[in-house]
C-alpha cells in the first residue's frame, strides 16, 4: 500500500475526516498519510496527523485538547495524563457537507478502536476552556479529559499549556429568537472560523439557562446560517446580544507542555 506523505493546502473549517476504525485485513487503507504529516490552511492553520487509539465509545467534540508523542499517537489531554514535553492541539472537527446540519466543523461519536485524526496545532481554532483569560500566551490542563483552562494565574499541580492565546473571556453576537423554537437566525459578529461552536454555553434575553449549542447551518458557500439551541427559545426578540462561553476562539502557536505548576 502506498502512504500519502504530503497534503496539499486546504481553506476553511478543518476538512479532514476521521479515518477508521481501522481493522487489520479489512482492505480499508490505514493510515492513508503518514504519522506526523503536517497540512496547512487559512488564518496559519496547521494539522498534524496522529494516531487515536480509543478503549470505548468516545465523542470528540471540537476544541477538546489533545496530546501526541513522538510516535504520533494522539490521546486526550488531562493533567493526570499529560506528559512534560508533549506537543498538543485541538480537535477541530470532522468533516461534513457544508449545507448538512453541523457543518464543516460537528461533534461526532466513535467506537472503541484505532482512528487517524488530524490534530490542528497553529492558526485559529475552537478550544474547550473553563475558564480564558484575554491575553495571556499560556493555558494549562485540568482532570477533565478534553477541557483546558486559562486562569489569570496558574493552578498549583496542573500542567502548563504553552503557546495558547485568547482574546477574550467570552464571545459575543447578535441573532433573533423565536418563542417555541430552537432555532436563532439572523446572527451577526460571526465567522465560521471564529465562532461560535458547537459545545458552548450560551445566555441571552430569551434563552433558557443552562442552554448550549447543539448544532449549526451553513449555507453552500460555507457562511453561517443558523444556530440550533438546546433548548426553545421563550420570547421572540430581534437582534439580541448572545453570549457564548466555554468553547472559544484561540490562537494555537504550536502549544506543547511546559511544565507542572
Amino acid at each position: 500500500m502506498t502512504i500519502a506523505t504530503s497534503q496539499t493546502d486546504r481553506l476553511g473549517a478543518n476538512p479532514f475526516v476521521v479515518e477508521g476504525p481501522i481493522v487489520a485485513g479489512s482492505g480499508i487503507p490505514g493510515p492513508n498519510f503518514a504519522l506526523g504529516s503536517v497540512a496547512g490552511g487559512n488564518k496559519e492553520a496547521e494539522w498534524v496527523y496522529c494516531k487515536l487509539v480509543l478503549a470505548a465509545t468516545t465523542t470528540l467534540q471540537p476544541g477538546q485538547w489533545f496530546q501526541w508523542d513522538r510516535d504520533y499517537t494522539a490521546s486526550l489531554l488531562t493533567t493526570a495524563a499529560a506528559v512534560v514535553g508533549n506537543r498538543c492541539g485541538v480537535f477541530t472537527g470532522a468533516s461534513q457537507a457544508p449545507t448538512q446540519s453541523g457543518g464543516p466543523v460537528q461533534a461526532i461519536s466513535l467506537a472503541a478502536g484505532t482512528y487517524y485524526i488530524w490534530v490542528q496545532r497553529n492558526g485559529e481554532a475552537p478550544a474547550l476552556v473553563t475558564t480564558a483569560t484575554a491575553a495571556l500566551v499560556v493555558a494549562e490542563t485540568t482532570a477533565t479529559a478534553g477541557l483546558a483552562t486559562a486562569p489569570a494565574s496558574p493552578t498549583a499541580s496542573s500542567k502548563a499549556i504553552q503557546g495558547v492565546n485568547f482574546t477574550a473571556a467570552n464571545q459575543t453576537f447578535t441573532a433573533t429568537t423565536v418563542n417555541g423554537s430552537a432555532v436563532l437566525s439572523a446572527l451577526g459578529g460571526i465567522t465560521p472560523e471564529g465562532g461560535p461552536f458547537i459545545g458552548a454555553a450560551i445566555s441571552g434575553t430569551g434563552i433558557p439557562g443552562s442552554t448550549t449549542i447543539s448544532g449549526i447551518t451553513y449555507t453552500p458557500s460555507g457562511v453561517v446560517q443558523s444556530i440550533t439551541m438546546s433548548a426553545n427559545a421563550t420570547a421572540n426578540g430581534t437582534a439580541i446580544t448572545v453570549t457564548a462561553t466555554g468553547v472559544l476562539e484561540a490562537t494555537l502557536m504550536r502549544p506543547f507542555i511546559s511544565k507542572v505548576n
